[in-house]
């Protein structure tokens, strides 16, 4: 699990390529509970200072501004790994309905084989046997 969610982040930038289901999801999961907590502590801090929700608040936003790029990089790289464009990721910008689309996106298996961003990870031993047939 930790590793799936440290490859993004060792990945920082790395548009090209591909990335599993299991990298896109468990790095999208994990930020979205340390979201969640940030949020809780923050509503927490309400009741005791000003200075302490400024405080709470700023670190989110760091937070936020430090997984934007990661975050960018692993969709994009998810979409290759379903031999998608990377530039579909924009369709999540239409309201209402492009989040659902690029929900569906995100939930398809991998491309079997290799694709014009490389092998797939998921399927690499099986491209291998074929190889060697």
């Amino acid at each position: 699990m930790m590793d799936f969610y440290m490859m993004p982040w060792k990945k920082f930038a790395e548009f090209g390529g591909r990335a599993q289901r299991a990298e896109y999801w468990w790095f999208t999961l994990i930020n979205g509970v340390i979201g969640i907590v940030a949020n809780v502590l923050i509503g927490v801090l309400a009741g005791v200072s000003d200075a302490a929700v400024l405080a709470g608040s700023g670190i989110y936003l760091l937070f936020g501004l430090a997984t934007l790029i990661p975050s960018l990089a692993v969709t994009i790289r998810r979409l290759h790994d379903t031999g998608k464009s990377g530039w579909l990721f924009l369709v999540g910008l239409i309201p209402f309905i492009g989040g659902l689309i690029l929900l569906v996106f995100m939930c398809q298996d991998s491309e079997r084989g290799g694709n014009q961003w490389g092998p797939s990870p998921k399927y690499q031993g099986e491209v291998a046997a074929q190889v060697f047939e």
